[in-house]
């Protein structure tokens, strides 16, 4: 007689199904991943796999979430960086990920839960950039200005790409016009 499967907590098996979706996606990516291997990978079956999440957008969506919460995690360790810094460190954390920053890009247009993650990704990159561009004395009425320019500045990077002393020119470059800017008389 087979023994019992140990008991395994909702929340372990959906945490291993998302670990399994994303190695997949950021080894082979998203188009290339179907939930059949997905399943495969976790050591599940695809009905499983369905049963934690309505579709494929939706076990994305938990890989972007898991994939966001340890770089805010990790970003606290460079908050005490300057600026340059922490931009630099982003932009290295977004070109590792690169497949899946071109996923969300794709998926979004056709893709309303995609398209809603996306939005509130930016909301809070942006909130963090304009928290640090507040600190280095940045007007309140220009901060959304100045946060559009830092997020065509990081996609630019991230489609263009540099090499580690061309990203370092772009980003100082950016830092140094948004506090330059900043710190204009009459800019209050």
């Amino acid at each position: 007689m087979p023994k019992n499967r140990r008991p395994q907590d909702r929340e372990e098996k959906r945490a291993e199904i998302v670990a399994a979706a994303q190695r997949l996606f950021i080894d082979d990516g998203y188009e290339s991943a179907p939930m059949g291997q997905i399943a495969k990978s976790a050591g599940v079956t695809v009905n499983t796999v369905y049963w934690y999440f309505r579709d494929k957008d939706e076990l994305l969506i938990a890989v972007l979430d898991r994939l966001l919460a340890e770089a805010l995690a990790t970003y606290a360790s460079v908050d005490g960086l300057p600026l340059n810094d922490r931009l630099l460190w982003v932009v290295d954390q977004l070109e590792r990920l690169h497949g899946l920053v071109n996923t969300v890009h794709t998926r979004a247009p056709a893709s309303p839960a995609i398209d809603t993650w996306h939005a509130g990704f930016h909301q809070l990159a942006d909130a963090l950039f304009a928290d640090d561009l507040r600190k280095a004395g940045a007007a309140e009425a220009d901060l959304a200005a100045m946060t559009a320019i830092g997020t065509f500045v990081i996609e630019g990077l991230l489609t263009h790409q540099r090499d580690d002393a061309g990203k370092r020119a772009v980003i100082d470059l950016l830092v140094h016009s948004l506090t330059a800017a900043s710190s204009r008389p009459g800019t209050s």
